[in-house]
């Protein structure tokens, strides 16, 4: 990462970051904390995928000064009054916009949490941070900006061909999508409507350490390390882009700082993989981490497809390369060789966790 983004994020800038407790969240946060010295405030709801403790353990890493600059607000966005408390008692620089229900399978189950925080969270959120930045005088209204983190799933499913840009039509197909559809159109809406400064990012899927251990790759390694079968949905050949999570996180502050107010940039990994050929990956890594008599592919089983369950995603990511200069640094075998390392180390913290599952 070029320095002189951080350089941009030092001194007296405060940073809001709302699902700061969540994988990405987190990962934005310790960036902060290592490599800036700007004030960070972490807003989360903690629902039973929020964890502090990657966090709270580089605060202890990092000493006095690291936890100075850090503050916690346990906030849901879903209640307009404290979002705006928070956000004028505050009075970020800068609001980097993650807080979201995230898990397809239950937006499936039941959407209506779904809509709430990614719809009407995101709406009061809006509105907070347009009050806000209606009473900041000019000098820091230039530096304002609200950068709305969303996925590339609003773009619906793909055929064997082609890729989603920042020009691809929206086309959702499960509750979860939908919902960061609308949040997209809303935020995009608050930047035509009232000149709120805005960016909006649409990333692919993201993986690494840390992740709850619901999604796909630490479901696999979990359940391949506990000689349990690795569920595989439908024929496996759906196609996902994979991207490593620290490699977002780069690409977000690129954004955040040298991004063009009102645009959007989507941000993927080049590493399109088949769910089939990404939990073959994850047991030939686990076969030379940690072997066995048999190797772990032969637990790979097959179960009933979701529903409504898109075929393909891929990102064309050339705006925020020849615009930015951004590049995802981790091919997919190096990012699951550390993923995999991580969560075999880290046997306490998945069991802690799922405990959480409901």
């Amino acid at each position: 990462m070029d320095q002189s983004i951080f350089e941009k994020l030092n001194g007296s800038k405060k940073i809001l970051v709302t699902g700061g407790a969540g994988f990405i969240g987190s990962a934005v946060i310790r960036k902060l904390l290592k490599e800036t010295s700007a004030k960070i405030f972490n807003l989360d709801k903690l629902t039973y995928a929020s964890d502090l403790t990657s966090i709270n353990k580089l605060l202890e890493d990092l000493g006095d000064s690291a936890r100075e600059r850090y503050s916690f607000f346990k906030v849901d966005l879903f209640d307009e009054k404290s979002t705006i408390d928070v956000v004028n008692e505050i009075s970020p620089d800068i609001i980097m916009h993650l807080a979201a229900e995230s898990h397809v399978d239950r937006s499936i189950e039941g959407p209506k949490v779904f809509l709430q925080s990614n719809i009407l969270g995101t709406f009061n959120l809006l509105n907070a941070s347009l009050g806000l930045y209606r009473s900041l005088p000019n000098q820091k209204k230039e530096n304002f900006i609200f950068h709305h983190i969303s996925t590339d799933e609003v773009y619906g499913s793909l055929g064997p061909e082609g890729f989603f840009s920042e020009r691809s039509p929206y086309d959702p197909r499960s509750p979860y999508s939908a919902s960061k559809a609308s949040s997209d159109f809303l935020v995009n809406a608050w930047f035509h409507t009232y000149n709120l400064p805005i960016v909006i990012t649409n990333c692919s899927n993201n993986y690494g350490p840390w992740q709850f251990p619901e999604k796909l790759i630490p479901v696999t390694i979990d359940n391949a390390v506990r000689g349990n079968n690795i569920p595989i949905y439908g024929d496996g050949l759906n196609i996902r882009d994979w991207l490593y999570v620290d490699d977002h996180v780069d690409a977000l502050f690129q954004v955040v700082c040298r991004g063009k107010l009102g645009s959007s940039y989507c941000i993927g990994g080049n590493n399109e993989k088949t769910n089939i050929d990404c939990a073959k990956e994850i047991c030939l890594t686990l076969d030379k981490l940690k072997p066995k008599e048999f190797p772990y592919k032969k637990q790979i089983s097959f179960v009933k497809d979701r529903l409504g369950h898109d075929r393909r995603y891929a990102i064309n990511a050339s705006k925020i390369r020849e615009e930015l200069g951004w590049e995802p640094q981790t091919n997919f075998s190096e990012g699951i060789n550390k993923t995999v390392t991580w969560y075999l180390k880290n046997t306490d913290w998945v069991k802690k966790m799922k405990k959480r599952f409901k």
